[in-house]
């Protein structure tokens, strides 16, 4: 009865903060929470310990924060699982089925879909193709992934830790990188295509 009070006096201060919500009843706050001016909060959303979020943030139904700090025009979700350590610098976004960990995600920078980050640096403005992991636990330890700004990952890429991935380079799609990628190059590991003419099914 206390938690339900608890949740029910939280939603109350949002809301008279000027916070957004469709269906408050839906929506889990801690008393440590924070929340800035203009910020949107979709239903079914979990806001754990140690959750900051500034101004003209966004964030969309069934995700779920902790111990993180959004700063200003920030987008979230749907389906997004930002855990501890995490930073998201004014103009990120986090997109749907995205999981980021201790990782701080640069202004402007983008993980639209399908996305594990964690243990990582991303500079400003580095698009994360959809089905990019970072590999950052060898079953020892845990290693780091640094992106510097404007690097474009392509779709399905493994990305293994330690690594750097310097400004302005690409990465194609369906790539595994082990190496550091240098400035404005194109790093590929992917086999040749293979085609066999007039290929009969085995029945």
């Amino acid at each position: 009865m206390k938690q339900t009070n608890l949740q029910e006096n939280l939603r109350k201060k949002f809301t008279k903060q000027g916070v957004k919500m469709i269906a408050p009843e839906t929506v889990f706050f801690s008393k440590d929470t924070k929340i800035g001016k203009n910020v949107r909060i979709d239903p079914y959303v979990v806001i754990k310990e140690k959750v900051k979020i500034q101004n003209n943030v966004k964030i969309f139904s069934f995700s779920h924060l902790e111990n993180v700090k959004i700063e200003n025009n920030v987008s979230i979700g749907p389906y997004a699982r930002i855990r501890p350590g995490t930073i998201l610098k004014s103009g990120s976004r986090v997109g749907n089925f995205v999981e980021v960990k201790k990782s701080k995600i640069g202004k402007g920078s983008k993980v639209n879909h399908l996305s594990y980050i964690g243990d990582s640096l991303l500079g400003k403005n580095v698009n994360i193709g959809a089905g990019t992991i970072t590999c950052n636990y060898d079953g020892i330890k845990k290693s780091k992934t640094n992106i510097k700004d404007k690097v474009f990952i392509g779709s399905n890429a493994s990305l293994v830790a330690p690594i750097t991935i310097n400004k302005n380079s690409v990465v194609g799609a369906g790539s595994v990188i082990t190496k550091n990628v240098k400035k404005n190059a194109l790093a590929l590991t992917r086999s040749s295509q293979v085609e066999i003419k007039n290929y009969k099914r085995k029945k």
